[in-house]
C-alpha cells in the first residue's frame, strides 16, 4: 500500500524486494496487491500487510469486486 506520494514504480520495486525476501525464507505468496489503497495526503512511504490465507479466504479474495476503489472479476 502506498501512502499517497510514493510513485507506483517504487511500490512495484519494493514489492519485488519483499517477494524476493519471502521466497528466500520459503514463505509462499498466494496473492499480491500493489497500489495506493489507504493513503494520507501526499505522505511518502508504503506499508506491507501479510496474512495467513486458507482456501476459504482465497475464494473470498477472488470474488468479483465493484467499488469506487477496487474492481475485478465480473
Amino acid at each position: 500500500n502506498g501512502m499517497g506520494a510514493t510513485p507506483l514504480l517504487e511500490l512495484y520495486g519494493f514489492n519485488a524486494e519483499v517477494a524476493r525476501l519471502l521466497d528466500a525464507r520459503k514463505v509462499p505468496v498466494a496473492r499480491t496487491l500493489v497500489g495506493n489503497y489507504v493513503t494520507s495526503l501526499d505522505m511518502a512511504g508504503c506499508s506491507v500487510t501479510l496474512c495467513r490465507a486458507d482456501e476459504e479466504l482465497l475464494s473470498l479474495w477472488d470474488a468479483p469486486v465493484q467499488t469506487a476503489a477496487l474492481r475485478w472479476g465480473r
